[in-house]
């Protein structure tokens, strides 16, 4: 039990995390092809306020090798990253 007791202080005086975003509601489908790593965003308390009628809103994993390829392609802008995922908004007009 000492030794538990140091941790729970530590625990006690941290500041307290933000509550974690609510889970990423995702496109089975590849944004551009099938087995593209990229997906179509949905609507959910996380993407909400990056949804635009004019663009796509679309969620690439973070370690994806060619995020910088990708956003050249589609013309996206990284407008968040969330719970693993790189957002972007692919302009469709």
């Amino acid at each position: 039990m000492k030794h538990l007791l140091p941790l729970a202080l530590l625990a006690a005086c941290a500041d307290p995390d933000p509550a974690p975003p609510a889970s990423l509601t995702l496109s089975p489908n590849g944004y551009r092809a099938d087995g593209d790593q990229c997906r179509l965003a949905f609507e959910t308390e996380s993407t909400v306020e990056y949804l635009d009628d004019a663009a796509d809103l679309v969620a690439c994993p973070a370690d994806m090798e060619n995020l910088g390829v990708f956003a050249l392609d589609t013309g996206g802008v990284e407008v968040a990253r969330i719970a693993g995922y790189v957002l972007y908004s692919v302009p469709v007009r």
